[in-house]
């Protein structure tokens, strides 16, 4: 595939999906991003062709917006002027309801194509330094078409094919938050609450595995994952609601040493978990 792609925002994800392209793909990339330096790296490195400005927008095929929500929608309101009605606009954001709420509203008025994306991969590190092209090999890329054609969704799918994810899966704005919420938002939760706990300090020569799976996420973008979670409040919201009716049920058994209670509670876990198969 051979396209004028413009990629705005060149943190973690973006600056990935600038190496993804030209590691496997034709396309060229402009990257765009408020750090001067950044943009060098990126140059630097042959991540991007060159550093994008409005000329590159007006000719661009697809538009990546790889920034925080509310940056996203700004981003467009202030540029939908220079968009084609050739190019196809798309984010990464991790929430859909918000964005899929204003963005396809503003592409309806311009005449260009929106069609919502969630690449699901990512580090505990964050910026342009930590960037990789195989960050995205077998991984899922999430489709949220927002009322956009199908040949604008055939399009994602297919460059997602190119980029190297493992497949991809077409949902609804609704849907996708909610699953976030269980999938992402909730371990992200859990991950922080479990490392505040004053024992955590003290956890060398105690730990092992069960620690760093429980703790990995805490290395977190609060900035970003704020917003994320404030965004989804009402999915989020809900899966909080059953982890702590669940954490209560477990304690209530411990606390008064009911074992055959405890027992069905973790029986219940280990068979869902069985089922799954994973």
């Amino acid at each position: 595939m051979n396209k004028k792609i413009v990629i705005v925002g060149l943190g973690l994800i973006g600056g990935s999906l600038a190496k993804a392209f030209q590691k496997y793909s034709e396309c060229t990339v402009a990257g765009i991003d408020r750090n001067p330096d950044t943009l060098q790296a990126a140059l630097d490195c042959g991540a991007i062709d060159k550093i994008g400005g409005d000329e590159d927008i007006r000719s661009a095929d697809l538009l990546y917006l790889c920034l925080y929500p509310q940056a996203d929608i700004d981003f467009i309101a202030s540029h939908a002027h220079l968009i084609p009605p050739s190019c196809l606009v798309t984010d990464t954001c991790g929430i859909k309801s918000e964005i899929c709420a204003h963005l396809p509203l503003l592409a309806k008025k311009h005449g260009f194509p929106f069609v919502g994306g969630h690449p699901m991969a990512g580090k505990e590190q964050s910026g342009f330094a930590a960037s990789d092209a195989d960050l995205f090999l077998d991984a899922s890329y999430i489709i949220v078409p927002c009322g956009a054609s199908q040949s604008a969704v055939d399009l994602l799918k297919a460059i997602a094919v190119e980029l190297g994810f493992g497949g991809t899966v077409v949902t609804t704005p609704e849907h996708h938050d909610q699953m976030i919420a269980f999938t992402s938002q909730l371990p992200h939760v859990l991950a922080c609450a479990y490392v505040m706990s004053p024992r955590c300090p003290e956890h060398n020569g105690f730990s092992a595995g069960s620690y760093r799976d429980v703790s990995r996420v805490a290395n977190i973008n609060e900035q970003l994952w704020a917003e994320l979670f404030i965004d989804n409040r009402r999915a989020l919201s809900e899966e909080l609601d059953t982890l702590i009716t669940n954490l209560t049920d477990m304690k209530e058994a411990v606390t008064k040493g009911d074992a055959e209670a405890l027992r069905g509670l973790l029986r219940t876990g280990r068979l869902i978990k069985e089922r799954l198969g994973e």
